[in-house]
């Protein structure tokens, strides 16, 4: 591991423990606030797979006529990554990307999808964020999520997003998480057998080998200039406060929500 590498994961060592053991997971009793999770998780879910596309856009050619992009060590990173985020398999071994397979886990378990749903139909019809955060009634901590996410996709910084995808995305679930979906499985296995695979596919894939992938992406494009890897930092810094944040927003929702599991977000 280089020394870049070892400083930035020490300085973000506090923040990342606060995220893995954030009150969020501890408030999640039953099914139902594992619905109102899954609510706010989903946000996440997708807008990884945009900042995913976006660092292949970068560091690939995808566009005709082809020519090389970047250093092929790169373009062999992310499109492995992408192979696997993308177009992965469920449980009956039918390619899904991980949103899909996440979208299947809510309906299966009954979780509202309107609000995710309505938000991308009408940012595919308008392109317009704002637009579809009113339209799908996005709750704040997610809208404000999304929307840092995509200020690093908009500053066409291919090292701030390789940054933000190693440090800022990979490992943030703890053990505890994990154990507390066993327990609720145990209960409900019909329900959300579905989300169970999805972690276990998160620990098999996304956290130990898309993670040294990731590290050695990043590693390759801030090379050994300190100023690329302070920037990285600060920007990794920004995206686990924004994380803490939607977690937040998350925790408040089940500690306050109704008894209908399937209400949608506004109000809870």
């Amino acid at each position: 591991m280089s020394k870049y590498i070892s400083e930035l994961k020490k300085s973000i060592e506090p923040l990342r423990q606060e995220i893995i053991n954030h009150k969020v997971y501890s408030s999640i009793k039953d099914i139902h606030d594992l619905k109102v999770f899954m609510q706010y998780h989903v946000y996440a879910v997708w807008d990884f797979m945009s900042l995913l596309k976006s660092l292949q856009n970068n560091l690939t050619c995808t566009t005709v006529p082809w020519f090389p992009v970047g250093s092929a060590d790169t373009r062999h990173l992310i499109n492995e990554i992408v192979v696997g985020e993308e177009s992965d398999i469920d449980l009956n071994g039918v390619r899904k990307s991980h949103f899909e397979l996440y979208l299947d886990a809510m309906h299966q378990c009954g979780a509202n999808t309107s609000n995710i749903e309505t938000f991308i139909k009408k940012l595919k019809d308008t392109n317009d964020f704002d637009s579809a955060f009113i339209s799908s009634e996005t709750p704040d901590e997610a809208k404000d999520f999304v929307n840092f996410t995509f200020k690093i996709i908009g500053s066409n910084k291919d090292y701030l997003q390789a940054a933000i995808f190693t440090f800022g995305r990979e490992d943030l679930i703890p053990g505890m998480f994990h154990s507390i979906v066993n327990d609720i499985h145990k209960n409900f296995p019909n329900s959300i057998s579905i989300f169970k695979y999805y972690l276990e596919r998160h620990i098999e894939v996304d956290g130990d080998h898309h993670s040294h992938l990731a590290l050695q992406m990043t590693s390759n494009l801030c090379g050994h200039d300190e100023q690329l890897w302070q920037e990285a930092k600060e920007a990794t810094v920004e995206s686990l406060h924004s994380r803490l944040a939607l977690w937040d927003g998350a925790y408040t929702a089940i500690i306050n929500r109704i008894p209908d599991s399937n209400q949608v977000l506004v109000g809870v």
